[in-house]
């Protein structure tokens, strides 16, 4: 029987140099890239839906450069290398969300909205709580996905440098950090849509690199890959069995069913990947991009279980877990006894490369998670909830015609007087511009908020920490999306209630369980204050925020406009008056 090559460390010494050069080219690219972009317009429908003209096949790699980030390329290998067959299920998990996209959202979305979440919700429900709600759910789940992949940032870097050191992986999260500020604020959705595509190319193609070294390292039998890894894992037989991570009580099952769950649901709710669907120019351009995204993705998870059970056999389970307790670094060092070990010129090289396809990948998504958030805070809580808040009219005073009705009045009548170009526009313009600087003064706040948090989440799995993500996103997001959708009597306080009661519980849950403390991979392992046993919420908090928008609808004083939900209906439907 074949043996595996004996456990590699991390490069050292002068070998360094080449994975940082190829570092510093990735960064130099999707610089330059967003350079060049960026100067190609700044108006508001540039900079969220880079100007609506990508075709699908662009669009199809773009999505699947949003959802193929670090969770999936270092995350999910990482847990399939020290869990097997429970690894596993997060790919399955990931791709089987893509169905409930295709069928339920894709479509009707791109033909409701205009560049977010809440103008689905605000096209029937004309309500500020409603935008607010949106908006900072959506914050929510963009800034658990970017912890994520900054903490897969972090790891990366510190096993390039041979170094286990938080000083490393802390320098890593804030330069990752301060880039992702630079790609949204210069080049917004189309620079940001062009770094996809190039993350993507060179992902797939890395890992369609990696799969044909290892298959024919095995002369392309699967089974002797398995036994291999088996052998490996420390685990034998039950490496290749359900259980290994999921299987050791009822809560540990509980556990692996909350997650599958938030997984498959989730997608349908994640705010980066619904505002792709607003840089294509119509409904059918949406689903054909969702057709793409399917196959690249599906493609991919098929590699990734491959080196996943690559790197056990090859590396070894003990020293995937010593290099990062995670395991988030198990495709690196794959690569480098693909390409012929420690010390070797191929083995460096290869490390190197698929070093850089990772970083790659880690700085297009939260490129994306970046934008996408400061859009929801810019235009929703901004300018959807709290600028257009009404004006309270002063005691004493007769009725007049607000101001600003009054504003557009004078507005339109310069318009007509000057063919139709006249203040009124110049008003919008003014308006779509201080929108768009806010965005961009939103993704420095954001994007250092994302620094602090990713800083005390160092050793956990990213794969885990978009888990809790997803979980979120499928609580507080899609039940409201759904029920205003397909739902003819779903009303405001229904849609108020359905975020809130999916958003809080899911946090609430978060924060008391063995995530936070209680355990030695926990954020605070040195604490001890969960009381609620499970890692991920999304069992208990996806039903409550179903269950809260529906009591909130009943219970509502005011019924559902049903002229509203019927302009809704034909638009999303038929794409009559969308964007």
């Amino acid at each position: 029987m074949r043996t595996a090559t004996p456990p590699p460390v991390a490069p050292t010494g002068d070998h360094h140099d080449l994975a940082i050069v190829l570092f510093a080219v990735i960064v130099l690219v999707t610089l330059g890239i967003t350079l060049w972009v960026g100067r190609r317009g700044s108006a508001a429908e540039d900079f969220y839906a880079g100007g609506r003209d990508f075709t699908p096949l662009q669009n199809g790699f773009a999505l699947s450069g949003d959802y193929l980030s670090a969770a999936s390329f270092l995350g999910v290998a990482g847990l399939i290398a020290l869990y097997g067959y429970d690894g596993v299920l997060y790919s399955i998990g990931f791709l089987v969300a893509w169905l409930v996209v295709l069928m339920l959202v894709a479509e009707l979305v791109r033909n409701a909205g205009r560049y977010t979440l809440a103008d689905v919700l605000a096209l029937r429900l004309r309500r500020r709580k409603v935008r607010a709600a949106a908006g900072g759910a959506s914050v929510v789940v963009t800034l658990l996905y970017l912890v994520a992949q900054m903490v897969g940032a972090g790891s990366l870097v510190a096993l390039l440098l041979g170094t286990n050191s938080s000083g490393a992986r802390t320098w890593t999260i804030v330069a990752v950090g301060g880039l992702m500020i630079v790609y949204v604020t210069i080049g917004g959705m189309r620079a940001t849509t062009w770094i996809q595509i190039v993350k993507a190319v060179l992902l797939v193609a890395g890992s369609v690199l990696l799969t044909v070294l290892l298959m024919v390292r095995f002369h392309g039998d699967v089974a002797e890959l398995m036994r291999q890894a088996a052998q490996h894992s420390g685990a034998g037989q039950r490496y290749l069995e359900p259980g290994l991570k999921y299987g050791g009580s009822v809560t540990s099952r509980l556990d692996f069913f909350s997650l599958g769950l938030a997984l498959v649901l989730g997608t349908a709710g994640l705010p980066h990947i619904l505002s792709r669907f607003y840089t294509v120019p119509t409904a059918r351009a949406a689903r054909r991009s969702t057709m793409w995204a399917i196959g690249l993705v599906g493609g991919f998870y098929l590699m990734a279980i491959a080196l996943g059970l690559g790197a056990t056999a090859l590396v070894g389970s003990a020293e995937v877990r010593h290099a990062n307790p995670a395991g988030n670094t198990a495709v690196p060092l794959l690569a480098l006894v693909l390409g012929g070990g420690n010390g070797s010129t191929g083995g460096v090289l290869l490390f190197a490369l698929i070093s850089a396809i990772a970083f790659a990948t880690i700085l297009a998504v939260v490129a994306g998670l970046t934008l996408a958030s400061s859009a929801a805070f810019a235009h929703d809580i901004w300018a959807g909830a709290w600028r257009d808040r009404p004006r309270r009219r002063p005691r004493g005073r007769r009725a007049a015609v607000p101001a600003s009705r009054r504003a557009r009045a004078r507005a339109a009548a310069g318009g007509r007087a000057a063919g139709g170009s006249g203040a009124g526009e110049t008003a919008a313009r003014l308006s779509e511009q201080q929108e768009v600087g806010v965005a961009r003064i939103a993704a420095v706040g954001i994007g250092a908020v994302a620094i602090a948090l990713s800083l005390f989440a160092q050793q956990l799995n990213v794969a885990f920490l978009v888990g809790l993500a997803f979980a979120v996103a499928a609580s507080a997001n899609l039940p409201v999306l759904l029920y205003s959708l397909f739902w003819r009597r779903f009303t405001p306080r229904g849609a108020v209630c359905s975020v809130y009661g999916g958003l809080i519980p899911a946090v609430v849950l978060v924060a008391f369980s063995p995530v936070v403390s209680g355990s030695k991979m926990a954020l605070f392992p040195g604490m001890d204050f969960h009381w609620f046993p499970l890692e991920n919420p999304g069992i208990v908090s996806i039903p409550l925020g179903f269950l809260a928008g529906w009591i909130g609808t009943v219970t509502s004083p005011e019924p559902a406009d049903p002229d509203r939900y019927a302009e809704l209906e034909v638009r999303s439907l038929t794409g009559a008056g969308a964007a």
